[in-house]
């Protein structure tokens, strides 16, 4: 393992060991109440598949990570005009309610069209050693699972569109709420050929797992 891959490593175990107090303490029926019942299912779809590429699919993403991305849209660490409004109504019981009904819902499955498995898979599994992008696996493991615990998010079967969208948002600057500063300081040494080839790799990486 490079010193550089290693490096990620130990900030993914460090970061997992500070965030493993967090407790799930959400009621999934009170939360498919609120997720049925309020503009969320416009936009993610009663069951957190989201019918349009412009936003999320929440089926099967992490509690811990879904409750962050709430709080912070709420605390405006993470800004967008309709999410920031969202959440601002939402009460921390409303937030892990949410969070674990999405959690518990089955995403729907995504592809890789072939044009993007080579370099796709590449940057995934061992990042690009001469502009020291790291491989997105060491944080978001070989099936793209994500770290439950570390609040980092499952990736697979993620719209490709969303996916290259929050990429090239931390790059430019636009989101900022990852921590310490990671996810911008990676996604500022990739290409627009990488970020494109990646986000499609992610989308169908639990199809070949």
């Amino acid at each position: 393992m490079t010193s550089k891959r290693f490096a990620v490593a130990v900030a993914c175990l460090l970061f997992a060991s500070s965030s493993s107090a967090a407790t799930v303490t959400g009621d999934p029926e009170a939360g498919a109440d609120t997720a049925t019942g309020t503009p969320c299912q416009s936009c993610h779809g009663s069951d957190g598949n989201s019918p349009s590429a412009e936003w999320p699919k929440l089926a099967g993403q992490n509690v811990n990570y879904l409750k962050k991305q709430l709080q912070d849209y709420k605390s405006g660490a993470r800004m967008n005009a309709i999410m920031s409004s969202m959440a601002a109504n939402l009460s921390d019981k409303d937030i892990a309610n949410l969070a674990v009904y999405y959690s518990n819902q089955t995403i729907t499955e995504g592809n890789t069209p072939e044009q993007y498995l080579e370099l796709g898979q590449k940057v995934y599994r061992q990042g690009n050693k001469e502009s020291g992008v790291p491989a997105c696996i060491a944080c978001h493991g070989p099936a793209g699972q994500g770290n439950p615990a570390a609040s980092w998010p499952r990736l697979s079967d993620q719209h490709a569109a969303y996916v290259e969208n929050q990429l090239k948002s931390y790059r430019d600057g636009d989101r900022s709420n990852g921590p310490n500063q990671m996810m911008q300081g990676v996604a500022k040494k990739m290409t627009d050929e990488e970020i494109t080839a990646v986000s499609h790799y992610v989308s169908g990486l639990q199809a070949a797992h």
